[in-house]
């Protein structure tokens, strides 16, 4: 019997990472594979996921590539978190192994142009962009972002400020309390949480919510984090939040739908992601140069779309440039139901 195609799958799985994310992503990630052996797997070769638990963890992420490498993984595949995604993505490309990142988007994920990584995920510029665009056109031109320290967040920030009024407010310097006073004097008409779950983003919006002096102020969650039931349990419904989904399913997509369970976005990306480098494995075969080497030539109808890697400007890695972007909520009267407030570039 011949040895299976090995794949490296990296997803946050446990905490401090955003597990929930994780297991959706590995969902995604696992249909596929189960749906391209039904279809004969990889000429005739099985084909398994080799799943690693990066709990959010840079370090550990690049560890596990080097692990992976090491084993004989003919690539890699995944990642929700961006500073972990950057790792893998650098470690990647030094070890020449070929590591295609499904749901990451901060803008850098390599330093320097790599051939060897490729990315389906919207860049966070042009998705928070269109966050941006939408709370304009929503009259919100005055802003405030609790935040916390790291990369994606102050990347976001910056994204935000160009088109908006943003005051931002460190929740590493605030308590719960100094943070509302602080909201109370920047005079702003939204609030957006860039900033970790739960805390300090329950405690915070719990506290927004109970005062009087905050009677019609807007929050906000561009991350996505609202996408999971989890939020919305905590958080409530109405809390603007981007999402990577077409307007419309197509036939593929509304299969895998059924398959998951009414599954999140990360989930569609995972599957997507599986698809894409099964479809190159069996083009290019399972050499680690090949499949690097076509990105630029694959062509693969997934769930959201025919996806095709493009070497978009500013970016170090080839990107599906055509992902789609929402800006989303859930609906308050029917929190199961999401309601598209603007699509793309453009309003609902």
């Amino acid at each position: 019997m011949s040895t299976p195609v090995r794949i490296g799958a990296l997803a946050p799985l446990s905490r401090p990472g955003w597990a929930e994310a994780g297991q959706h992503l590995l969902a995604g990630m696992e249909l596929a594979v189960r749906d391209a052996l039904a279809s004969g797997g990889v000429g005739g070769r099985e084909l398994e996921l080799v799943v690693r638990d990066t709990a959010a963890d840079p370090q550990r992420a690049a560890d596990a590539v080097d692990e992976l490498a090491e084993a004989g993984v003919v690539a890699l595949v995944g990642e929700y978190h961006s500073v972990v995604a950057r790792a893998v993505a650098t470690r990647a490309d030094a070890r020449q192994v070929p590591y295609l990142c499904a749901s990451s988007v901060i803008d850098v994920l390599t330093e320097q142009p790599s051939d060897w990584v490729a990315r389906l995920s919207p860049p966070q510029s042009r998705g928070w962009r269109v966050y941006a665009d939408h709370l304009a056109g929503a009259g919100h031109s005055r802003i405030a972002v609790a935040y916390q320290a790291g990369a994606y967040w102050a990347a976001g920030t910056r994204i935000l400020s160009d088109r908006l009024a943003v005051t931002g407010i460190d929740m590493g310097a605030h308590t719960v309390a100094s943070a509302c006073d602080a909201l109370v004097e920047a005079e702003v008409s939204a609030l957006l949480l860039l900033a970790g779950h739960p805390e300090p983003a329950i405690p915070l919006v719990a506290a927004v919510r109970s005062d009087p002096r905050f009677e019609g102020l807007l929050v906000g969650a561009p991350a996505g984090q609202p996408e999971f039931p989890q939020w919305e349990g905590e958080l409530g419904a109405g809390i603007p939040f981007l999402r990577y989904l077409p307007e419309q399913l197509g036939p593929l997509g509304l299969r895998v739908e059924k398959e998951l369970g009414a599954p999140s976005f990360v989930a569609y990306e995972g599957y997507d992601a599986a698809t894409v480098l099964t479809e190159a494995l069996r083009i290019h075969g399972a050499d680690r140069a090949r499949i690097a080497a076509s990105w630029p030539s694959l062509v693969v109808d997934g769930t959201r779309g025919r996806i095709r890697f493009s070497r978009t400007p500013g970016s170090t890695v080839w990107q599906w440039a055509d992902a789609p972007v929402q800006v989303v909520d859930r609906d308050p009267a029917s929190p199961d139901r999401f309601r598209v407030l603007r699509s793309g570039d453009g309003v609902r």
